[in-house]
């Protein structure tokens, strides 16, 4: 495992170099042709390398292990940085789409000879950091985030070479500010779900993919369990599901013959629905159809 780590945290590594190195050089051009689209792929480029070095930063701090301040450790560092990188990428889009905007009311001139070569560089690099982080992109949410990110870069430069050739071929330069609107468009719809997911784990919602009458329903299957209540549901991580709950016993039983319970009821939970980390709480009652 602790190589898998270094192995994820050398590649984030290596896209923020990459990066760092068309963010850049697409700036310098688009200043020098006056293209928006550049301009705007650059700024995509630039949250990109801020976004895999807080990547890279909540990687390494997921890794510290628990402590008695932080008894749940670190990961949600993690969920943190994908939270950031979500809400800079939206404010960013946004901004790109109003200066597209103004850029419609008052076309201007574009040196295409730059906006293609640097569209075409860009797409070879962003399409060798998305090579780069391909097998650890299901490691974790903000991992994702990172290389949904490059993707995301990969596919904007893709637009500002198709603009770039249409203002070549058909002096269109309103294109321009349109690939600029495009390439937010793509981002905001991209973006809208990490944030979702992000928001959900850091408010403690309950995965969206597990539904809870049925996990009650499975607990309350086990012979010795009368009912189920005081369910609690939620992530640490995107891969971290805790559960814990009441359970009322159909019989009086002691201690020692709980554990063999615990045990069946772990057990279910893990094979059904991936759930590892759970805390029962045993009770009995002698009063039936009683309001405790």
């Amino acid at each position: 495992m602790s190589h898998q780590h270094e192995h994820t945290g050398r590649n984030l590594a290596i896209t923020v170099i990459l990066n760092g190195i068309i963010t850049i050089s697409q700036f310098v051009g688009g200043i020098i042709s006056g293209s928006l689209a550049l301009i705007s792929d650059a700024i995509h480029n630039l949250s990109d390398v801020v976004s895999v070095i807080l990547a890279y930063v909540a990687h390494r701090i997921g890794l510290r292990p628990q402590s008695q301040k932080s008894t749940f450790g670190y990961k949600r560092a993690e969920i943190l940085a994908a939270f950031i990188n979500a809400i800079s990428l939206i404010a960013i889009s946004v901004y790109l789409i109003v200066e597209a905007g103004k850029r419609f009311l008052n076309p201007k001139e574009v040196d295409y000879i730059w906006m293609l070569g640097l569209g075409i560089l860009g797409f070879l690099v962003n399409g060798l950091s998305v090579f780069i982080l391909h097998d650890n992109k299901e490691e974790n949410l903000n991992i994702r985030a990172a290389y949904l990110h490059l993707i995301g870069d990969a596919l904007t430069s893709l637009a500002v070479i198709a603009g770039a050739a249409c203002i070549w071929l058909f002096q269109v330069y309103w294109i321009d500010p349109l690939v600029t609107i495009l390439i937010s468009i793509y981002i905001l719809v991209h973006t809208f779900k990490i944030l979702k997911e992000s928001v959900g784990i850091l408010m403690q919602f309950a995965p969206a993919e597990i539904d809870q009458k049925e996990l009650i329903a499975v607990l309350q299957d086990i012979p010795e369990i009368k009912s189920v209540h005081h369910v609690h549901l939620w992530q640490l991580a995107d891969h971290q599901v805790y559960f814990e709950a009441h359970l009322v016993l159909c019989e009086n039983l002691p201690v020692s013959e709980s554990h063999a319970i615990t045990q069946k009821a772990k057990q279910l939970l893990s094979s059904r629905f991936g759930i590892y980390h759970t805390t029962f709480q045993y009770e009995y009652s002698l009063c039936e159809n009683c309001v405790c």
